[in-house]
């Protein structure tokens, strides 16, 4: 057994890691060589500004009276610039887009993951490869430029982050702050020659990053009067800095302009996804090298904005974000950004035939750069028969096409030569991809191969240890093969090592390919177990094994689809809802029954409701509130606590009148704190204060509650309650209360089924596992050293005692652990649908972008980047704790060893991970990348929590594993 928890152990940790090794691997090639345009370039400085947040509607779009909210930046437009615009690409976040904007390549996920200010991996930027850049705005962003540069030359100015307050009264004076920076900068370089004579060299850049939109659209939404005021406030701001500038260089037209939005923004006041609210942001240029006013006619784009912005007459110039980069390179004349992937939009460029096609050379040939280095690596490191060049652009092709361009250009033939290079730049992107993912299919065989053999292992455990479907096996049968085995998987061990070192492969290829090689050796061990198992298999009627595999395969791809399809839980909940009638437990306990209908009936309508945090509302979080302390009355009256009129019954009574109280409390911080937020009063700071005692007592109250299993039930239910009613802003709160009512009438109906097949207690030797709980294990901690340090989980399931008078603090009887029955996959699955309704019920988990920051206000409003998602996700954390409770009560009740059930649930965990992996996707919104990934690996990851541990030795069950390695059970049996 100990063999099996190492390899489960093992076999997650690297199909977690493989996900992101094979997926999100980084796009950067290094070693290349950087290119200018060798020519005169038109401008000595860029003035960069980037409205981060900024809608191109809400910008280019006019207000109720016809007119502008930017008359600086629309008279630019109409008289003496470009515009168009921008299309970023998924994630609309803030980190990719401003990466895209100045290093001109779209950043992958697992970077954006490392770091925020930070750099996860070294890049090139505009910024680094020119002379000097000042740059003015967020701790949040500037960092990571200044960082990544080689030398001293960018210089940042930065606010407190303590001014990023989403309570703030006016968020636009981030903006203003800016403004008066870059003002007072330059009023003090008139009187600094040093400084001045710096700023009067060529290639410098001067970068203003303008938070406030975005802080004011998601406090306030972007169609607010803050928002809107706010777009006002930067057009005056940026009129300012240009006059400014102009007068500063005494107006020498060296200086060119650009504004910009690294993402745009939701109607409720999120992005990340691709809604094209969130992926269309505006773009206007101006200045030295910029084409001026280009009138338009009969232009066709896919939307209709022209005619809703009027500028139906003015030429409209889309881009996609990460061109801007090649654009910026070209117009102060230093070398394009090295991971460039970007092509430059000639459209906006104000100079000669000549100019424009050298231009596009040089972008094309710094991308061919990057695909060269790229190839020559990969094929160093392959073997010579084995390797498989980009058939579009061999080498003899590319030499070809660039000779081709050089001579059109010396023969003043200019469109040909762009064109050429438009099309080299589109095939070097490709090759680059080619060349990027060319190891994904050889690793992911090999990923996949270890976690078949991981899962058919497990399986042939569940079958050996756990049922009586197998017979004994005796020690002439296991001589007779057992020492060839080892020599066969050896020699293939040493082959594949071979093979790796001969291709000088990293050393994660190695646990990749040798992994399955481990894993099958002990599936093909229990050779005998998997024969027993098949010829029974043969021996059940063809239609029942089908019909069951079938349900089986549509139970778990119905849980797959519900990951991009929240509504199919609700089918599958009225599904759940006919569950008492098919298994006749209607009969036996009508009551119980109608309620699971019932509850299951209203649960199924939280997935058919929009995401939270579209709409908020106050009274629903108040009627949460006032129906779970209505509910709580209820159950205390039924179960009858105040029958023993003793000192401790007295002292167990007052915890449910505290955690009571604490609701109520909490329900005055939520209106209170949402009140003072809507009058701009900011968050009270005892507000803040109460709302972190409340978290903080909601982990330790549930352990002075009674033990017995309903009444310790309620009392974790009322502490997660009172924290989840803070972390509402809608419907979401009565979510938890209704699963809370459905999982108390699950646990009964549980029993009912056990007691209606009159299941007998299986031998004595078989012992109970315990649950091994991650969550808990970081979360609860605490209570393993101050409370159960020493102390021994014990349980009392007597049969035919009442589920209500069971009792954690009771010895367990291992007598009455049974083995599988059918019915036992049942209830896994129940458990495992639960889960995901827990994660999917009113929202999608995979994307922050479903959540609203307003959800933490009560207890921080500053932007904290971590200290919210934190929170966020213990919101999302907390009906996935009701869920584990309600299994381990069912475990308890059911007298069924937490061993074989997990076994169970592993298995059909594993299965749905690893159809996740066949799903991953390397591109797209937070919500794509996330739905796959992320959920692919929480899923085995928990799993092989789950599952490795319950496989620990008999004799690690008792004392010290329930003190240590157990805190759920810890808080049910304190």
């Amino acid at each position: 057994m100990l063999a099996f928890f190492l390899i489960g152990f093992l076999v997650h940790l690297v199909f977690f890691a493989a996900i992101f090794d094979i997926y999100f691997t980084s796009p950067l090639v290094h070693g290349t060589t950087p290119h200018r345009v060798p020519r005169e370039p038109p401008a000595k400085r860029l003035v960069l500004f980037v409205a981060d947040g900024l809608r191109a509607d809400t910008f280019f779009e006019l207000d109720t009276e016809g007119q502008t909210r930017s008359p600086f930046l629309r008279n630019v437009i109409e008289h003496s610039g470009s515009w168009g615009v921008s299309h970023t690409r998924v994630p609309t976040e803030s980190r990719p887009g401003h990466v895209a904007l100045i290093a001109g390549f779209y950043e992958d996920v697992s970077a954006v993951a490392k770091g925020w200010k930070e750099n996860p991996v070294e890049y090139d930027s505009v910024f680094n490869e020119s002379k000097h850049t000042w740059c003015w705005g967020s701790p949040d962003i500037l960092p990571m430029f200044a960082k990544g540069a080689s030398g001293d030359h960018v210089y940042t100015h930065m606010y407190p982050a303590e001014k990023e307050d989403f309570a703030a009264a006016d968020a636009s004076k981030l903006d203003t702050w800016v403004f008066n920076e870059v003002k007072n900068f330059f009023e003090y370089a008139k009187s600094n020659e040093t400084l001045s004579n710096k700023m009067k060299a060529d290639q410098v850049v001067y970068f203003l990053h303008l938070l406030g939109l975005d802080t004011n659209g998601h406090a306030h939404r972007p169609k607010s009067r803050e928002y809107m005021e706010n777009i006002r406030t930067v057009d005056k701001g940026v009129e300012e800095v240009v006059l400014l500038i102009e007068d500063f260089f005494e107006n020498d037209k060296k200086t060119a302009f650009i504004y910009t939005s690294d993402h745009g923004m939701t109607e409720w006041g999120s992005h990340g996804a691709g809604h094209p609210s969130e992926t269309l942001t505006p773009l206007v240029a101006w200045g030295a090298g910029i084409n001026g006013r280009q009138p338009g006619s009969n232009q066709q784009f896919q939307d209709d904005f022209l005619q809703e912005w009027k500028l139906n007459d003015v030429r409209r110039l889309d881009v996609n974000q990460a061109d801007i980069a090649p654009l910026m390179a070209s117009l102060i004349g230093v070398p394009f950004p090295l991971n460039s992937v970007g092509m430059l939009p000639l459209e906006y460029l104000n100079n000669t035939d000549q100019f424009k096609a050298e231009c596009m050379l040089t972008n094309a040939v710094q991308v061919l750069e990057q695909f060269k280095v790229k190839m020559t690596h990969k094929k160093k490191n392959t073997l010579t028969f084995l390797f498989s060049p980009f058939k579009s652009l061999p080498l003899s092709k590319e030499q070809d096409m660039l000779r081709t361009v050089r001579l059109y250009i010396q023969q003043h033939q200019y469109d040909e030569a762009i064109k050429l290079c438009k099309s080299l730049i589109k095939l070097g992107l490709e090759g680059l991809s080619y060349y990027h993912t060319y190891d994904r299919i050889f690793l992911g065989t090999s990923v996949v191969l270890g976690f078949l053999g991981w899962i058919s292992y497990a399986f042939v455990l569940i079958v050996k240890f756990h049922t009586k479907l197998t017979k004994p096996i005796s020690k002439l049968d296991k001589l007779s093969t057992d020492h060839l085995l080892p020599v066969i998987f050896i020699g293939a061990g040493v082959m594949i090592t071979l093979f790796l070192m001969i291709q000088s492969c990293p050393w994660t290829y190695y646990i990749y390919c040798l992994l399955p090689v481990t894993v099958w050796y002990a599936v093909i061990k229990e050779f005998r177990v998997i024969k027993n198992i098949f010829n029974l298999f043969l021996t059940l009627p063809p239609t029942k094994s089908i019909g069951y595999l079938l349900l089986f395969i549509m139970g778990i791809e119905t849980m797959i689809v519900s990951f991009f399809c929240r509504e199919v839980l609700s089918l599958g909940l009225v599904a759940f809802a006919g569950w008492p009638l098919q298994s006749k437990l209607f009969y036996r306990n009508k009551a119980m029954s109608l309620s699971w209908i019932s509850f299951c009936f209203v649960l199924a309508l939280f997935p058919l409701m929009p995401v939270v945090g579209r709409s908020p509302n106050i009274t629903f979080v108040t009627g949460a509130g006032l129906l779970t302390i209505i509910c709580t009355f209820v159950f205390c009256t039924s179960i009858k606590m105040a029958k023993q009129q003793t000192f401790g019954a007295t002292v167990k009574k007052s915890v449910y009148v505290a955690q009571s109280l604490i609701i109520v409390l909490s329900l005055y911080i939520v209106n209170t704190t949402h009140s003072s937020l809507a009058f701009k009063h900011g968050l009270p700071l005892i507000n803040q204060i109460i709302s972190w005692t409340i978290l903080a007592s909601s982990l330790l109250i549930p352990l002075i509650s009674s033990t017995f299993i309903f009444e310790r039930l309620l009392s974790i239910y009322l502490s997660l309650m009172s924290t989840y009613l803070l972390f509402s802003t809608g419907y979401e709160a009565l979510f938890p209360l209704l699963l809370s009512c459905l999982t108390f009438v699950w646990i009964r109906l549980e029993q009912e089924t056990i007691q209606f097949h009159d299941i007998s207690p299986a031998p004595k030797g078989i012992q109970s596992g315990r649950l091994l709980s991650m969550t808990w294990l970081i979360t609860l901690a605490v209570f393993q050293k101050v409370h159960m340090l020493g102390k021994e989980r014990k349980f009392h399931t007597s049969e035919g005692k009442k589920l209500s008078q069971m009792d954690f603090a009771q010895k367990v009887d291992t007598t009455q652990i049974r083995q599988l029955r059918l019915d036992d996959i049942r209830r896994s699955y129940f458990f495992i649908f639960f889960i995901v309704t827990a994660f999917f019920g009113t929202g999608n988990i995979a994307s922050i972008n479903s959540f609203d920051p307003a959800s933490v206000y009560c207890f921080l409003t500053v932007f904290n980047p971590y200290a919210m998602g934190a929170l966020m996700m213990w919101k999302i954390l907390i009906p996935f704790v009701i869920v584990m409770c309600a299994i381990e009560s069912i475990q308890v009740s059911t007298q069924l060893s937490s061993n074989s059930l997990f076994l169970i649930v592993l298995l059909i965990s594993d299965i749905m991970a690893l159809h996740f992996f066949f799903l991953v996707k390397d591109s797209g919104s937070w919500l794509d990348i996330g739905t796959r990934a992320k959920f692919g690996s929480s899923l085995l990851t928990w799993s092989g929590s789950q599952g490795s541990k319950h496989f620990e030795p008999d004799y690690f069950v008792g004392s010290c594993q329930s003190s240590f390695l157990n805190p759920l059970s810890v808080i049910m049996s304190s």
